[in-house]
């Protein structure tokens, strides 16, 4: 159940987190646009909305929503397909009407069956690739856009390729920016007389430090003087006819193509399944343990992506690292990512000038902070502590979405945590114990509460395994269901293969609409006096068969 909180009862907090969060999605607007072969201000208007519209609507209250690096691939073949970008928003469109019928019919639900250590998996893999894709940044190295989380680059080379070229292009004015950005970071919240400034983030000091300590080197006309092509690169609008041409509306006139729909279905399937994965994973970051309704949150998507799409905006989905970075900034509540979504529409109005000299390598250093608290040794300690069933898809899912992808990871966790249950459910099916008596042993099967057609096996192997001239007792007392594969498995045993090998079956506690006959064929083996000796030995009362 979600806790309803005052929007304005912690501004302090949440203004100095949303102001974080806008530094940090600012590159990644721009940079996800430019992957996705759409108009730079398409990411910013998807920004905007993802902040105020989505942001207001929902019920997270550390989720932050934006274009996401999960659907560049997705939107860059879909406007080269459709052949105009307007044509695109008209996909848009539909999509989130798509997602807005899930969020009713109550399609949110499913996300209760990701388990706990897949989404832990799933951030501290987005952390190591926030990690590693931004070291290039921080060193000056800027070829890849920001905000990919792709291992395999547009360029040809890789994540970990990327690594080996910063010693062939790296920036000492960038790497001495992120050094000092890393110290003002590191230091804010930890020095005592800073703390007095808690409500100014250590991320906008970092920020300021590095434009002025670059706005040094050019003056000086030094060479480490950061260039262009290492700064955030806003589109500045020089008059109304600019801003006019930024809002691009759909093409309604290719509402019934049925290309148009099927990139329509396809982003509504993909961002509703990040979304909640994401929401999922804003949920273990809130510090107050609030809990998000999914169904609400597909809705308020929908009629988001319905607005992006009106504006001239891209596609949106709950996005981690924007996430995490508001989280860590200490958010309170969805006040935040509202303030984020003002921040990045006053700068377009007001600022473009002023953010196009933020170095690329001071909000490197910020997120490489931020992928450092998603991937923390400890937390993959935690699991390896918790035992395999829990670090195993751990470790999948981390890697797995480290090469290749957010879905991919999360799915071949959740499978090796489905196989990992199935194996568990085989050895919890029945208890096998073989009692030894002078004149023979009895063999005793304990079926469980529930027995499926998933324990099918286990069983079979175990009845196959029993030797010939046995004694067996197949006891369901405590059982409520038993699949009827199973039935036909005891029931094949007991009336042939019990038959013609000299097994006496005894079974106890069937239900009468099994219809198998509880027999005593083992006790007619057994004496009386032969259980009273046996019960003198070993102290115990035994039920007489």
């Amino acid at each position: 159940m979600t806790k309803k909180t005052n929007l304005f009862a912690n501004l302090k907090s949440d203004f100095a987190s949303g102001l974080v969060v806008f530094l940090v999605a600012l590159p990644l607007c721009l940079g996800i646009a430019m992957a996705s072969g759409a108009p730079l201000f398409s990411g910013i208007i998807a920004g905007i909305v993802g902040g105020i519209v989505v942001g207001y609507l929902s019920q997270s209250h550390i989720s932050v929503t934006g274009p996401a690096a999960g659907l560049t691939a997705i939107v860059l073949t879909a406007i080269t397909n459709l052949g105009a970008f307007d044509v695109f928003l008209t996909a848009v469109f539909i999509a989130g009407f798509i997602q807005l019928a899930l969020g009713f019919i109550k399609a949110g639900s499913i996300s209760n069956y990701f388990p706990t250590n897949v989404i832990e998996g799933m951030l501290a893999g987005i952390g190591i690739i926030i990690i590693l894709k931004q070291l290039p940044h921080a060193f000056g190295y800027d070829a890849d856009f920001e905000g990919d989380q792709s291992f395999t680059q547009v360029d040809g080379s890789n994540t970990l390729s990327s690594l080996l070229q910063i010693f062939n292009h790296f920036h000492l004015g960038a790497i001495l920016v992120s050094l000092f950005s890393l110290a003002i970071l590191i230091s804010w919240d930890k020095i005592a007389f800073l703390k007095k400034f808690k409500l100014v983030p250590g991320a906008l000091i970092a920020v300021i430090f590095g434009i002025v300590l670059n706005q040094i080197f050019i003056n000086s006309g030094s060479s480490l003087a950061i260039t262009k092509e290492h700064l955030v690169s806003l589109p500045i609008p020089e008059s109304l006819e600019d801003f006019k041409a930024i809002i691009v509306v759909p093409n309604f006139t290719q509402i019934i193509n049925p290309d148009v729909w099927t990139v329509a279905v396809t982003i509504a399937i993909v961002a509703s399944v990040e979304t909640l994965l994401c929401i999922e994973a804003s949920d273990r970051l809130d510090q107050q343990k609030r809990y998000t309704n999914t169904n609400v949150e597909l809705k308020a998507q929908g009629i988001g992506n319905i607005v992006s799409s009106l504006l001239g905006g891209l596609p949106m989905t709950s996005v981690v690292v924007r996430s995490s970075a508001n989280s860590n900034a200490g958010a309170k509540s969805k006040m935040s990512t509202i303030i984020h979504g003002v921040f990045l529409l006053l700068s377009v109005l007001i600022i473009p000038s002023i953010l196009n000299k933020i170095p690329l390598a001071t909000l490197a250093t910020i997120l490489i902070l931020v992928g450092y608290r998603l991937a923390k040794p400890a937390t993959i300690k935690h699991f390896w502590e918790k035992g395999k069933y829990q670090f195993v898809p751990f470790i999948a899912t981390m890697v797995a979405v480290v090469v290749t992808d957010l879905l991919k990871g999360v799915m071949l966790g959740i499978i090796i945590s489905v196989i990992f249950v199935l194996k568990g459910n085989l050895k919890k099916a029945y208890s096998f114990k073989k009692e030894e008596y002078e004149d023979g042993d009895i063999i005793h099967i304990d079926l469980a509460q529930e027995v499926s057609f998933l324990n099918k096996a286990a069983i079979k192997q175990t009845l196959n395994d029993i030797p010939e001239n046995s004694r067996v007792v197949i006891n369901a007392h405590d059982t409520e269901y038993i699949a009827h594969d199973v039935l036909d498995l005891i029931r094949e045993f007991k009336e042939i293969r019990a038959h013609d090998e000299n097994i006496k079956v005894k079974l106890k506690g069937f239900k009468k609409a099994y219809q198998l006959e509880n027999t005593d064929e083992v006790s007619n083996h057994v004496t009386i006096e032969h259980y009273y000796d046996v019960a003198k030995r070993m102290m115990v009362k035994r039920e007489v068969f």
